[in-house]
């Protein structure tokens, strides 16, 4: 009987290892698991509430979601589609909902659903998980053909050897993470934190927790990196969508700098000439009221006033004393204001790694390694990741599926022989 190990048991892992048992009945499956048990991040995900997935609605470049592995995703999707994760949980008696921004939750807004739904799938395909069992090295064997797995678990350290392997270890902030694949020579793109939030030690902008802004736009300033999403003002510096995503974007750039950057908010998400017009307008058509009591644009009072200050225009200053240098300086202020950050702090919910295995050493047809047939790959163990909103997963769900299904068929073939 063909043997396969599963190298953990997250979102990737065990969807594949599912999918392979339902192809291929007769093949053993082994689900080693580093953890005291299986689907942990799982179960945090959305906030306890699980993303599952997104319609990918809006989505005009994957770019956009995928900073890494946007090509292989594009072919990937093709294969197992939002849609198909959909029907699979579907199937599995889940019932979906769809919320803002196109994200799927199940709608008990039970993460645990999610992970029991896949428990109980694994048990009725008799896939044996084995919690509590890192795996130390992973060698290749040259007679017989396979993969020598060995393991430290409860009961001491161990070593069997499986006719092919998967791999998917999900995202680790350090390289140590990918430690046991030395033996493959596989190379790997130093992995660093991807999706956090960032402190601003200004104090005025810190008294503003609580504050989001709708329609920001977040840059670091020389260079390409931009993210446009509600922005969300905390007690210890910037969070919300817009952040997550600008540090997605610069998860390396950000590293190399410490997290400590210049970071400029655009509070309209408007270009300078538009909120020259808007300002204008209600210079004139409310130039006898003060500034404070007359804001153009749907922010906050209190963000307002913030804003203003930062500007040097004074409380009671009325629009007609706005004069050009006034009205300069609230322009750039809107469009332009710039913090420096003060480090990165945590984001809760997500544990999400730019960087791992690297693309060059993949099949993107069947996520094979190119130079180890029986050897697939899958989830944030790639160097894939993506913003949140349900993208994650999603990767997670395609490539655990390509997988089972190469591993099915190259299974088939050494079944054969």
């Amino acid at each position: 009987m063909p043997k396969l190990a599963v190298i953990g048991a997250g979102a990737a892992g065990c969807l594949g290892a599912i999918e392979l048992k339902r192809q291929c009945p007769d093949v053993d499956v082994s689900v080693l698991e580093a953890g005291s048990k299986p689907l942990a991040k799982l179960a945090l995900t959305g906030g306890g509430r699980c993303n599952l997935t997104n319609t990918f609605e809006g989505v005009g470049d994957l770019r956009e979601v995928y900073p890494r592995g946007f090509r292989l995703m594009k072919g990937a999707l093709h294969h197992f589609s939002p849609a198909d994760t959909r029907r699979w949980f579907e199937a599995e008696g889940i019932r979906l909902v769809e919320e803002d921004g196109g994200r799927i939750f199940p709608a008990s807004g039970d993460a645990m659903q999610i992970v029991r739904c896949l428990l109980r799938a694994m048990d009725r395909e008799g896939i044996r998980i084995r919690c509590r069992h890192r795996v130390t090295s992973i060698r290749p064997l040259q007679e017989p053909s396979g993969f020598e797995v060995s393991y430290d678990s409860n009961a001491g350290t161990g070593m069997e050897s499986f006719d092919a392997v998967l791999i998917a270890t999900g995202g680790s902030p350090k390289r140590s993470g990918l430690d046991f694949t030395a033996p493959l020579g596989l190379k790997i793109e130093e992995p660093v934190p991807s999706l956090f939030t960032l402190k601003i030690e200004d104090a005025g902008l810190r008294a503003l927790m609580g504050i989001s802004v709708p329609d920001a736009i977040l840059s670091l300033p020389g260079t390409r990196f931009k993210a446009c999403a509600p922005l969300l003002l905390t007690d210890w510096g910037i969070g919300g969508p817009a952040t997550l995503r600008l540090s997605s974007y610069a998860a390396r750039y950000l590293t190399e700098a410490q997290y400590r950057v210049p970071i400029a908010i655009n509070w309209t998400g408007d270009n300078e000439e538009q909120v020259r017009s808007c300002l204008t307008r209600t210079a004139l058509q409310h130039k006898d009221k003060l500034v404070l009591n007359a804001c153009p644009f749907p922010l906050p009072g209190r963000l307002w006033a913030h804003i203003l200050s930062r500007s040097g225009a004074r409380q009671d200053l009325r629009w007609a004393e706005m004069g050009s240098k006034g009205m300069n300086r609230l322009v750039s202020t809107l469009t332009n204001d710039t913090y420096s950050t003060a480090g990165r702090a945590a984001f809760k919910e997500e544990f999400v790694t730019c960087g791992g295995i690297s693309l060059d050493e993949v099949d993107s047809g069947i996520l094979g390694a190119k130079r180890h047939p029986g050897l697939f790959l899958a989830g944030e163990a790639l160097d894939i990741d993506a913003v949140t909103g349900g993208f994650n997963l999603q990767a997670a769900w395609t490539t655990g599926w390509i997988c089972a299904r190469s591993a099915a068929l190259f299974l088939s073939g050494k079944a054969s022989m």
